[in-house]
């Protein structure tokens, strides 16, 4: 019988939160049936021990080299057999059972394609995590000093729905953080895997955008909580000289130049 749930959790060499992520799916997720995958970029021997010795009924879906986010991810979701697909960074612990809320809460919605939960830092502090889409100036006021103009200001809370309260109700918006999403295999199927040719960000924004594309909903669904152990690694840069040295920052505006080609500049209002 096949499971109704397939966790995907994305890895990289860090083990320091892959086994407590483990842990915590199997610890809190208890009135549904699941499978696990570790979707593993530039797998490790001691990875492999890992899985083997501790969790033999984890699935590795590893690669010799690091091929990106979405490659490595794709690579998973071709094996997976639930009706329900949760693909979740491994450094995310469960602290409760509130997960099971958002398989529930997809049964009853059937319009819904792509949710994501409420994720929190260690602190219990709020992690943003639900979006409106960039505009290639969102891209100019996230790094560069443009942020600080009255202009930027406005643009940045348009992007971080300043407007809105994230913290009851569910409510739609126009993309989430690929650290947590939450879809189903119908959806899936109905969208397609992430796009490849994004190795590392974006490919969250252009998933969800493709899912409002196909008549579904993108949701913010606050009542599944999860804790994230959230490193920024793209982090705002002071100067060019920053920027050039951050591999991330690199990643993530090549990353953009390739959304924008994709989609072109324009900012639809798909959610609230």
């Amino acid at each position: 019988m096949d499971p109704a749930v397939s966790f995907i959790l994305t890895h990289y060499k860090d083990q320091e939160f892959l086994k407590p992520c483990i842990e915590s799916i199997k610890r809190h997720v208890r009135n549904f049936d699941y499978e696990i995958f570790v979707a593993d970029s530039e797998t490790q021997e001691s990875t492999r021990r890992l899985i083997r010795n501790e969790f033999p009924d984890v699935i590795l879906c590893g690669s010799k080299e690091n091929v990106g986010f979405s490659k490595i991810v794709n690579a998973a979701l071709k094996r997976t057999r639930g009706s329900y697909i949760a693909i979740l960074n491994s450094d995310i612990l469960l602290p409760d059972s509130s997960i099971e809320n958002i398989f529930r809460y997809f049964e009853a919605h059937k319009n819904v394609g792509l949710a994501g939960p409420a994720l929190f830092y260690p602190d219990g502090t709020p992690q943003s995590s639900a979006f409106r889409f960039y505009s290639p100036f969102t891209i100019l006021t996230r790094r560069t000093f443009m942020g600080k103009t009255f202009l930027g200001k406005h643009d940045l809370d348009r992007f971080l729905m300043k407007d809105r309260v994230l913290t009851r109700e569910p409510i739609t918006v126009d993309w989430l953080m690929g650290s947590a999403l939450f879809t189903t295999k119908k959806a899936l199927n109905d969208v397609g895997p992430l796009d490849e040719r994004f190795f590392m960000y974006f490919e969250d924004v252009d998933w969800s955008r493709r899912f409002w594309e196909k008549g579904y909903k993108v949701v913010y669904y606050p009542a599944t909580r999860l804790i994230h152990h959230h490193v920024k690694t793209s982090k705002t840069p002071r100067g060019l000289l920053d920027l050039l040295s951050n591999p991330y920052a690199r990643i993530h505006l090549a990353s953009a130049v390739k959304y924008f080609l994709k989609h072109g500049p324009s900012t639809p209002r798909y959610g609230v």
